[in-house]
């Protein structure tokens, strides 16, 4: 017999004891994102290669070295997405959306990106991202910053820190490049090897450099807020100016700078102390220039994604109590050959009686004694017992399995509902004792 086959090494399976946070956590986002007027797109998660050389950028590590991409039948190179932000406008201009019009959207998947898999960072990993379509102004940048605001108080996140930066326009970035280029080639021996490589293709991205041997140097090369023109400046000043009317703490990073091509003016990162070197747990910023280099109308555009893995990782202290919230509220134990017969027909009703109503029913037979057990680890609230006496009474016994205090009662069907109508509105235990 061959050997037992593996997940892909960085891709990682979430068990049914895990499930429960992450459907928390993609349950609150989705709740703040409707409650602000933001709307889902899907997108597939193969995407024709070009569409990410363009966005993100030929000379950057994603398309240089970490995109899974292949070769399919018609002769088409293929990539699966690294991120979310370019087929989110593809779709867009393919379907016709950005036609004088703006729009507020939000998605949520995997990406996949080829990387030495440690605690946080991960081969296949999953992102809420949301997308603006249409909006110039800081103002939706700053709502942006209140709505990730929001989420975090709705997880009860704590200790995430808010940085900040601008990378101005295109001729400040020009400007700020060749100056920066010139001051990294007068410190060139204090570079490490990646930082060398990146200094004709891509020097900006050296300044986020986590390298702690380059601090010093880096420490002292020119900061790109200082080449801002007016009307950029003007955008970062009342971006800043709307955070401090909200009352949001924030750090301006001038080193802050994002891995990918497309990002102009505003860029931000929420980070944390709590997750070691992989301290970003949500992160974006504005990318005016995108859609009309994919082929689109000038548009201005700005974003963000949450990595949901990290994320959990700060909720991993939780994951008992959110499995305790999503576990059947009862557990159907059938004992005879009449109960066995009837009791998925039983439990089909009582889900149609009690709308909401988490309810296992036990099946592959075993003794009463076996199937409390199945009962106990299900992790349900009460077992409803049908033996041969409540069938032929109509009738069913309640047995509280985390109640001990609770004693086991005979009650009619309407009883029955009555009590798992209460349950599932997390009334108590009426009438249990």
């Amino acid at each position: 017999m061959s050997g037992l086959i593996q997940s892909v090494r960085g891709m990682n399976d979430v068990l049914p004891e895990e499930t429960p946070l992450w459907q928390a956590v993609e349950g609150t986002l989705r709740g703040v994102l409707e409650a602000y007027g933001y709307r889902e797109i899907r997108t597939p998660v193969v995407e024709r290669t070009e569409l990410f050389a363009r966005s993100i950028g030929v000379v950057t590590d994603i398309v240089e070295k970490e995109m899974y991409t292949f070769t399919d039948r018609n002769g088409d190179s293929l990539s699966l997405r690294p991120e979310g932000t370019a087929g989110c406008v593809r779709a867009c201009l393919e379907h016709g959306l950005l036609r004088g019009q703006s729009h507020r959207l939000w998605y949520a998947g995997p990406m996949f990106r080829h990387e030495r898999p440690q605690k946080g960072r991960y081969r296949q990993f999953h992102q809420v991202g949301v997308e603006v379509f249409g909006i110039p102004g800081p103002d939706v940048d700053a709502e942006l910053i209140l709505m990730c605001a929001r989420m975090w108080r709705e997880l009860g996140l704590e200790g995430l820190r808010l940085e900040i930066n601008t990378l101005g326009d295109a001729e400040a970035r020009r400007r700020h490049r060749a100056d920066l280029v010139a001051y990294l080639r007068a410190h060139e021996d204090a570079l490490d090897a990646d930082s060398r490589r990146r200094l004709e293709t891509n020097p900006l991205r050296i300044l986020d450099s986590k390298n702690p041997d380059m601090a010093a140097v880096l420490a002292g090369a020119p900061r790109l807020i200082d080449y801002l023109d007016g009307e950029a400046r003007a955008h970062f000043e009342g971006f800043r100016a709307l955070l401090d009317e909200a009352g949001v703490a924030y750090e301006v990073n001038p080193r802050l700078v994002r891995g990918l091509d497309y990002y102009n003016r505003t860029v931000f990162e929420w980070v944390t102390d709590r997750l070691g070197a992989q301290g970003t747990v949500c992160a974006g910023g504005r990318y005016d220039g995108l859609v009309e280099q994919l082929g689109g109308r000038p548009t201005p555009a700005v974003g963000f994604a949450v990595g949901l893995e990290r994320v959990v990782a700060l909720l991993e202290g939780r994951r008992e109590a959110a499995a305790a919230e999503r576990a059947p509220h009862a557990y159907l134990v059938a004992v005879g050959e009449g109960p066995e017969r009837a009791a998925l027909g039983l439990a089909e009703a009582l889900r149609d009686a009690v709308p909401g109503l988490r309810l296992a029913a036990n099946c592959g037979g075993g003794s009463f004694k076996a199937q409390l057990k199945r009962a106990d680890r299900s992790g349900a609230r009460v077992a409803l017992l049908l033996g041969e006496e409540e069938l032929a009474g109509g009738r069913l016994t309640v047995k509280w399995l985390r109640e001990p205090d609770h004693a086991q009662r005979t009650v009619t069907r309407e009883e029955a509902v009555a009590l798992l109508r209460a349950l599932v509105a997390g009334r108590g235990s009426p009438g249990a004792a």
